[in-house]
């Protein structure tokens, strides 16, 4: 009886669905069609229905696609409808987009699927009309309609937090503000639901409108609420939930200042002050977490007196809870990147940490060696200078970082990913040590183990950031100081009551960092860089280009890091550097000094190919930035001409192939750059802007910019007559051959010519003691009496009346090359004629 009761309100359903959609109503009938479908799929009357309700909608395939799965659970028109609006969305209406959202999120949720949560977000984030109307229905209902979204999955509860930030979507500005407080708290009251279990689709949605309008709603954050936020920092916690609230818990410090750091105050001040397991695990996993983000409000509340100093009493009570020992060690671990803080670790807990390391199970003797070595590596800092001895004291009979590298070699070789991660971790501050770096560079198993791990792991994994960290300590360089940087260095050894004058390790000296450098390039470390670079984050990225800069060093290894990939990792790398903080400014800086340095002691035509992948122009933009770069912002000396050298003498390199591009390109993007450094008062910079001005004028864009008749021509050609008189036998050399390419031209000589000692300065290159000057020289005279008319004439006579005649004779009298004795007799034929 009851069947026949579901066949008859099906087709009475499935009657009145069609009326409705007929008058307008699509929402109010596709449900009545769903519960219809519901109660009898296969009457005939419900299946009539859908077919005509189809057919009014034009047979749009979306529409077609979104009901066939509603109605008849089609898991594959799902997924079809999912494609559709991922290749198409611009292509789909907005009233279809419209029905087929409202459509969607009315769906009975039978069965765990991701369906229906993809095309819910993707529908949101691609099409305007789904936004407007979840928009309207906000307006209506914020808490049904929040509920009714939510439910759906992750995707959706997402994008209803990039909805709510699209001005778009709403009619006003005032209506958009007014839901996203709403949204927001809607948020928070989920995360604080009993029974929510700490999933991170609440946090996602509340760091999400943090991170983009944390000034606006702050407010809407109350101890409570706040408490619940920093409760999901607990280390027992999966780590998509702590790095959600991690972010939400930055972006509001950010935003509230005092109000929220006195919050977090309370909150760790208050568990610790319980002494529970529970208050003790939650308040220590909050402070290792905002370590980093508050480091002054972190280090201030770890400084409190007393805390520091009952801490190991505290844990040595705790003895039967690994779980209190664990966060305990995780927030000391995070103390050591503040100064005072790692100094009270050092004072107050290296007993207890070496005690811990003896006695300790699972992952905690792997986390108080960790903090062992960063109190004893040099400044604390993993990837910090290494130069000089390390800070503090070490008290006999207590563990060295020497005793602990081991210990973290073995724990690396286990399966635990949190016994690595705390092996890699350790050995990323140990190896700031001489004797470190040379113990792990020359163990190859060690190597091979580490590249295995970066290649597999995670990018956003802290072993691949402290793996990166390794290779660069092994191959950094120390840094070359000015006399007065030396003087600054050791007036500091005397301030800190060391008499020893400071002297560098031998094993951090450049002949031992340049043999380390070869093992790791020997290892294959550029190829397993080239093959992660690309998933990674900026600060690891940072250290990839810190890492090739070291390694691009030595001329003689710059062929086989161009060979294994190094230079396409430049390239297809710098222009995604495009952020304006200070690890973004140093990274393109670094980069493009690591692109100098390879480039130039490599073929460019082996490198850059013919198919133009890379293009060889692709390379002078990174390298013209270093030309005016000034590296002083990023390091605490004077600013640093070595990358702007090496940048030229780049660019010299790039600008000697066969095919034009390379020289237009730089002419076009940087001569009068060019033109500043011909006039600098260093030697070196002004030798290499000459040279690459020498290969600029192999073309006739070179040749134009001194021949064209204007006055910045002739001005130009002054620079270069006067550069053709210097001191220094290399510019001279490079200013000659400039000149022996453009004085084949009228416009050229017609400038020389004016210039009071032009034809002197070109038959003083004549007479240069060295012979390649003198070629150089007489190829210009030799150009100069072979104009014709009135140019060529009014030079003859000028070289005549400077003794120019007797000049070259001597040439040919001083036993010349061929050439040069043959451009002579040139000469001097034309001067007799």
């Amino acid at each position: 009886m009851s069947d026949a009761n579901d066949q008859e309100r099906a087709a009475r359903l499935a009657a009145n669905a069609v009326e409705l959609v007929a008058a307008g109503q699509a929402e109010k009938g596709s449900r009545a069609l769903r519960e219809a479908a519901f109660l009898a799929p296969e009457h005939p009357d419900v299946k009539a229905a859908l077919l005509e309700i189809q057919s009014n909608d034009a047979g749009h395939d979306l529409l077609e696609l979104c009901q066939k799965f509603i109605l008849e659970d089609d898991e594959g028109s799902g997924k079809e409808a999912l494609k559709y609006i991922r290749s198409s969305h611009a292509q789909i209406s907005g009233d279809v987009a419209q029905k087929c959202f409202e459509a969607i999120i009315e769906r009975e949720i039978t069965r765990e699927t991701e369906t229906q949560d993809r095309i819910t977000s993707e529908l949101l984030h691609h099409c305007l009309a789904a936004r407007v109307v979840l928009g309207k229905r906000f307006q209506e209902g914020a808490t049904l309609t929040f509920k009714t979204v939510y439910r759906i999955g992750d995707g959706s509860a997402n994008a209803v937090a990039a909805v709510v930030m699209d001005p778009s979507a709403w009619a006003t500005e005032t209506i958009r503000q007014t839901c996203e407080k709403d949204v927001f708290q809607l948020f928070l009251a989920k995360l604080m639901e009993i029974g929510q279990d700490y999933d991170d689709r609440s946090l996602k949605g509340i760091s999400k409108l943090l991170a983009t309008d944390a000034n606006s709603l702050e407010s809407l954050v109350d101890q409570s609420t706040f408490d619940t936020i920093l409760t999901c920092l607990d280390n027992r916690l999966p780590v998509a939930v702590r790095s959600q609230a991690t972010l939400a818990t930055a972006k509001f410090l950010e935003a509230s200042q005092d109000r929220g750091r006195n919050m977090l105050s309370e909150y760790i001040t208050t568990r610790v002050g319980k002494r529970a397991d529970e208050s003790l695990i939650l308040a220590f996993s909050a402070a290792a977490s905002i370590f980093p983000l508050v480091p002054s409000v972190a280090s201030a509340l770890f400084l409190t007196e007393g805390f520091i100093q009952s801490l190991v009493p505290l844990l040595e009570r705790k003895t039967t809870s690994w779980r209190v020992e664990q966060a305990a060690l995780d927030m000391l671990s995070a103390a050591c990147l503040d100064t005072a803080c790692r100094e009270a670790v050092s004072k107050h807990c290296t007993t207890w940490l070496e005690q811990v390391i003896k006695t300790g199970k699972g992952q905690i003797p792997g986390l108080a060696a960790v903090i062992l070595t960063k109190v004893q590596a040099p400044g604390g800092q993993a990837t910090g200078e290494a130069n000089g001895e390390e800070s503090g004291i070490r008290e006999e009979g207590s563990t060295s970082i020497d005793e602990l590298v081991p210990m973290f070699r073995r724990m690396m070789d286990e399966k635990e990913e949190t016994h690595q991660q705390s092996s890699i971790e350790g050995l990323a501050y140990a190896s700031v040590q001489p004797k470190v770096k040379e113990t792990l560079a020359n163990d190859r198993k060690f190597l091979e183990h580490l590249m295995q791990l970066l290649k597999n792991g995670p990018a956003t994994s802290p072993i691949v950031f402290g793996g990166l960290t390794i290779f660069e300590n092994l191959t950094r360089y120390q840094p070359t100081l000015s006399e007065e940087q030396k003087r600054l260095f050791q007036l500091k050894a005397y301030a800190n009551a060391s008499k020893t004058p400071l002297k560098s390790d031998p094993l951090d000296e450049d002949i031992a960092v340049t043999k380390r450098c070869k093992i790791i390039l020997d290892a294959g470390v550029i190829s397993l860089l080239v093959g992660i670079f690309k998933s990674l984050n900026p600060t690891s990225l940072a250290i990839i280009f810190s890492t090739l800069l070291s390694l691009s060093r030595t001329p003689a290894y710059r062929g086989t890091i161009a060979q294994q990939g190094g230079v396409k990792l430049l390239l297809q790398a710098y222009p995604s550097i495009n952020g304006s903080t200070a690890i973004d400014l140093q990274s393109r800086h670094t980069t493009a000094h690591a692109l100098a340095r390879i480039l130039i002691s490599v073929d460019p035509t082996l490198v850059f190919s013919s198919s133009g992948s890379p293009p060889l122009t692709s390379a002078i933009r990174p390298l013209l930035t270093l030309l005016t770069d000034d590296s002083s912002q990023y390091t605490d000396g004077p600013r640093n001409l070595l990358p702007a050298f090496e940048a030229l003498l780049a660019l010299t390199n790039l600008a000697s192939t066969p095919s034009p591009e390379a020289a237009n390109t730089i002419i076009h993007l940087a001569f009068p750059t060019l033109e500043e450094l011909l006039l600098s008062n260093n030697t070196m910079l002004q030798r290499a802007t000459t040279e690459l001005l020498c290969n600029l004028t192999a073309f006739p864009s070179g040749i134009e910019i001194f021949s064209d008749g204007s006055k910045a021509a002739a001005r130009r050609l002054h620079i270069l007559l006067a550069l053709a008189d210097v001191e220094d036998e290399a510019t001279r050399r490079a200013a000659g051959g400039a000149l022996a390419a453009t004085t084949e031209f009228e416009g050229t000589v017609t400038a020389v010519l004016a210039r009071d000692r032009g034809v002197e300065i070109l038959l003083g290159l004549c007479e240069d003691g060295d012979q390649g000057i003198v070629h150089r020289g007489v190829v210009c005279i030799r150009n100069l009496t072979s104009m014709d008319d009135e140019t060529g004439k009014q030079a003859c006579d000028k070289i005549k009346e400077l003794g120019g005649v007797i000049i070259l004779e001597d040439v040919l009298r001083a036993e010349s090359e061929d050439a040069v004795a043959e451009c002579a007799v040139e000469a001097l034929k034309a001067l007799a004629g």
